[in-house]
């Protein structure tokens, strides 16, 4: 976390400073199309995002980490014990876990409901058990604590123009759309897991099942019938894209540009895949640098506009008398 953006958003307990910052390193190590958008935020909004960003990635690394050997009763019991100081820390305002410790500053600074971080863990506790989805609506119930609630928890952080319940089913709907996006390009990521998210009527639509992906995944062999699902897969997440898209304009202006930046990017992930011929059981598409970069742009450009009109339009102070 730059010394910037803590000063900004008024944080200035040392053992804060450092889990806001522990966060800010798991979100450019991990999210890179989502720290990417974030730094087009207002710098004070920065700390709250990457804390949200901080504690997902910490308990999804718990329950996903392709590099680690943790069988599966310990990532159970790290996951209960995560937990526990979510819990403790969301009663108290203060844990010895860093990632807690920022959720919890910014969960009461924001005002955040805590019913979307126990949402959240519930979702992650499933996928320690829960390895497919035999329909549309099952992985959308799943959905809402993975990814529905990520969109909710930022939206006091962007700020609307709107009542918030307005906005929040668009917010909801990004999240879910953000997530679908990485069940298609990670598809075969998944498989190693042992876990398949795309709905198994979905698949069966066009003559596929998990027994195919598993033999096209450990055979290198591609088949089209996956390339159908994948296909169907991708035009299901651009009608999510599309609930969500009319939240953006009900945002805070200055937070528009990151919003629409991770709308542009998110969805450039899907144009990715397509443009790879839907080989994401074999391989992970990668949105050209260029692309990013351009889109990034476009979004600075948009965020100097934004800030020039709130100048413009910002009531004179007046000082006490």
């Amino acid at each position: 976390m730059t010394t910037r953006e803590l000063d900004a958003a008024g944080i200035t307990d040392p053992a804060l400073r450092e889990a806001y910052t522990h966060c800010r390193r798991l979100n450019a190590r991990h999210g890179k199309t989502y720290f990417l958008a974030t730094r087009l935020l207002p710098v004070e909004r920065r700390p709250a995002v990457h804390a949200l960003y901080g504690f997902a990635r910490w308990a999804d690394d718990i329950v996903d980490d392709l590099e680690s050997d943790t069988p599966p009763e310990r990532r159970r019991a790290l996951l209960a014990d995560l937990n526990h100081h979510l819990a403790e820390g969301l009663r108290t305002g203060n844990s010895p876990e860093p990632v807690v410790r920022a959720l919890a500053h910014t969960a009461a600074v924001h005002d955040i409901d805590h019913r979307h971080f126990t949402d959240f863990m519930t979702s992650m506790t499933s996928d320690l058990e829960v390895t497919d989805y035999p329909t549309y609506e099952h992985l959308r119930a799943y959905m809402h604590g993975s990814a529905a609630v990520i969109g909710l928890q930022m939206l006091p952080i962007l700020g609307t123009v709107v009542p918030r319940d307005r906005a929040a089913p668009h917010a909801a709907a990004l999240g879910e759309a953000f997530q679908l996006t990485n069940f298609i390009r990670d598809v075969g990521e998944d498989l190693d897991r042992g876990r398949v998210y795309l709905p198994a009527d979905l698949l069966a639509a066009h003559g596929a099942d998990r027994s195919l992906l598993l033999w096209s995944r450990a055979t290198g062999r591609r088949d089209r019938r996956i390339t159908a699902a994948l296909r169907a897969a991708a035009d299901l997440t651009r009608s999510v894209y599309r609930a969500a898209a009319p939240g953006i304009p009900m945002l805070d202006p200055v937070a528009r540009p990151c919003i629409r930046t991770a709308f542009i990017l998110y969805g450039g992930i899907l144009r990715a895949v397509e443009e790879d011929g839907y080989a994401a059981v074999h391989r992970r598409a990668v949105v050209p640098r260029r692309r990013r970069a351009a889109v990034a742009l476009d979004g600075l450009v948009r965020l100097t506009a934004a800030r020039l009109s709130a100048t413009r339009t910002r009531p004179p102070h007046h000082p006490p008398v």
